[in-house]
């Protein structure tokens, strides 16, 4: 794929962003005022997922998602909504978009490889849907399965952004990184606005901050991968990623693209509980609609969220209840939420979870610290004055510690200082939810299939990622309440601000290229780029099946996950027979079904009697043979009833007869 291309399709998809978001923003004006061109970034996206989700569950081309924005962009521009003073005063918000977009997007480009970890499975699922654009996906590594199973509303809405965009997979994942972090900063920006206007960019440093365990492990000498890998599995049996890690990272994995949503979200509470009163009375059902298309999102995007979002979304409606007498927030939200999607979760066949249980083995307080740390030093210097006028309060940790718990015990402090406030401002109740959301998994945990050593691993993985947004955001506020209150923002003028806001944003861009970042295969914008380099007649081989405008299903070879194996499926996301056992086992929970297929591939590949009935049996139209699955099988083909239609090298893909 030649660069030229390359930056066609960057530009591309970089007009399509800018165009949904430029049509919503007159729309969102009567609720959201100065911030509805902000808003607008995250909305339009969302909003171009629900269309294109629901015009092809009734069978209709994605493309004619854009027939309501384009409707909505002609009246705007027809009735003079875009004024120049107007658009000049946004471009703060495009900028800080822009900023965050070309920082990953640098990064990206430099370590562009879609390798190890979750990405072939991320790419898998994102190729399946543009590949097919159907409502379910098919399950690329369950021939004849739909991806109902699993979570996949993130992998369709960046899907369908980059088949409008005419972007492939291969490139469209690593611009949807990018766009995710662009939308997330332009709403953690909006936050800042809200709450520190003379330090908003100061809540930006959630995007940056590592935790503890990096510095020490840094100090220690570890260097590279190793470093970022070590410092996300602090506490012993869980994941503990950071939204630094995650970006860095560089998994398209559910929990990574709801972070746009997320700050999204809490972008509108913290809205609602500054601004709700300057919402007009009928204006607010449109503010109650953003709303909802973002809370009813979260479960196709990442179940997880909901979780925790939806109670924060009571306790926000209770909250402007009270004080303005509108129960319209709590009331409507909620249903509205559900009725978005669903036929989304009539569709859904996941095994789900077993219930919850309870904590047998809490965290180490020093791992605790190691992870919470920095945060938790900054939530005790702004509650120490407020504990002096409360010292009882010394018991609530102290009865926790007692009942073995001591790591809850350090959260449990500052938050009861939080709670005996009653009246939080809403950094304050970013800052308390965190902790809350901290302190339960300390004690409880949902069960899943993850087996007995890692049993509270995806509970700790999951809500830690929403902790340390809300607490991080929370004290990055208090942060600049801190600093503007001492009177340091006035130390600059606002000119001086601007240039040093400018040399921050274009050294950020340039800080990927001198760093030690390695990637694997040449720079590029196509994750499968390396392919070519390391193997070649693979990477031709999946060139031509993805040309391939016929339905096919496909036998590869199957081995242990995390491997190269499953490979054609991944890159293609054409269905395979089997792809990766394990990842098939937590979604479908029947191993008896997952060994079967599996020792079927075996069998298509060793015994010519059974190839072709097998097959058959699975609908497979192709059977691929390479290198891997030529040191994985003993192959022995039959002599009729398979027709090559390609080779490379040491792959060769035949066709059922």
């Amino acid at each position: 794929m030649s660069p030229e291309a390359q930056a066609l399709m960057l530009i591309s998809w970089l007009l399509l962003i800018k165009a949904l978001q430029l049509a919503l923003w007159p729309a969102l004006r009567p609720a959201f005022k100065d911030y509805a061109y902000p808003a607008a970034y995250p909305a339009s996206i969302l909003l171009f997922g629900l269309l294109t989700w629901y015009v092809a569950l009734i069978g209709l081309p994605v493309q004619t998602a854009l027939i309501p924005f384009a409707a909505l962009g002609g009246y705007a521009l027809h009735s003079g909504a875009y004024r120049r003073d107007e658009l000049k005063r946004a471009l703060v918000w495009d900028a800080v978009f822009l900023t965050f977009f070309a920082v990953l997007l640098a990064v990206r480009f430099i370590s562009p490889a879609i390798i190890f970890a979750e990405k072939p499975m991320d790419h898998a699922f994102l190729a399946s849907a543009m590949r097919f654009m159907a409502v379910p996906p098919p399950d690329p590594w369950f021939a004849g399965g739909a991806l109902d199973v699993y979570y996949y509303l993130g992998y369709w809405m960046m899907g369908m952004l980059g088949v409008t965009a005419g972007v492939p997979s291969a490139v469209a994942y690593n611009l949807a990184l990018p766009t995710v972090l662009g939308a997330a900063a332009v709403s953690v920006y909006a936050i800042g606005r809200l709450l520190v206007p003379k330090f908003a960019w100061l809540s930006l440093g959630i995007f940056f901050i590592v935790n503890p365990a990096f510095f020490r492990d840094l100090f220690l000498g570890e260097a590279g991968q190793h470093l970022l890998w070590n410092s996300s599995r602090v506490i012993d049996g869980t994941i503990n990623e950071y939204t630094f890690f995650s970006f860095l990272w560089g998994d398209l994995h559910p929990h990574v693209m709801d972070l746009f949503n997320q700050a999204f979200f809490i972008f509108l509470v913290v809205f609602a509980l500054t601004r709700w009163d300057d919402i007009a009375p009928k204006a607010r059902w449109l503010f109650i609609g953003c709303a909802a298309l973002s809370l009813g999102s979260m479960p196709g995007i990442n179940s997880w969220d909901v979780l925790l979002y939806a109670p924060i979304t009571l306790a926000v409606g209770l909250l402007i209840w009270r004080r303005g007498r509108d129960p319209r927030f709590l009331l409507a939200v909620p249903p509205l939420a559900v009725a978005v999607y669903a036929p989304y979760y009539l569709q859904l066949n996941g095994a789900g979870f077993g219930g919850f249980g309870m904590v047998a083995a809490p965290s180490d307080p020093v791992q605790f610290l190691l992870f919470h740390g920095f945060f938790l030093a900054l939530i005790y210097a702004f509650t120490l004055g407020d504990l002096r006028e409360r010292p009882y309060l010394l018991a609530v940790p102290a009865v926790i510690a007692l009942a073995g718990y001591p790591a809850a015990a350090i959260a449990a402090l500052p938050l009861a200082v939080l709670v005996a406030r009653r009246r939080l401002a809403p950094a304050d109740l970013l800052v308390a939810v965190g902790l809350v959301i901290v302190l339960l998994c300390e004690f409880v945990y949902l069960k899943d299939n993850m087996g007995t050593d890692n049993y509270r691993m995806n509970t700790v993985f999951k809500c830690y990622s929403v902790a340390w947004l809300l607490v991080g955001t929370g004290t990055l506020v208090w942060t600049g309440q801190w600093l503007g209150g001492r009177g340091y923002a006035d130390r600059f003028t606002s000119r001086q601000w601007w240039r040093l806001g400018a040399i921050t944003a274009v050294a950020l861009i340039i800080v990927p290229f001198a760093a030690p970042i390695t990637g694997t295969g040449p720079a590029s914008l196509d994750g499968t780029a390396w392919l070519w380099e390391q193997h070649y007649d693979d990477a031709a081989a999946i060139a031509w099946l993805g040309q391939q405008e016929d339905t096919i299903t496909l036998v590869e070879g199957v081995g242990e996950d995390y491997t190269y194996t499953a490979r054609v499926s991944a890159y293609t996301g054409i269905p395979a027979v089997l792809g990766m056992p394990f990842h098939e086992q937590m979604w479908r929970s029947n191993w008896s079904l997952i060994s079967g297929r599996q020792n079927d591939v075996r069998t298509i590949y060793e015994r010519p009697g059974r190839t072709l009935d097998l097959m058959d049996r699975y609908g497979a139209t192709h059977l691929y043979v390479g290198g891997l699955e030529r040191e994985t099988y003993a192959v022995d083909l039959p002599a009729d009833g398979l027709v090559p239609v390609f080779a490379s090298g040491d792959v060769v893909i035949y066709r059922r007869a």
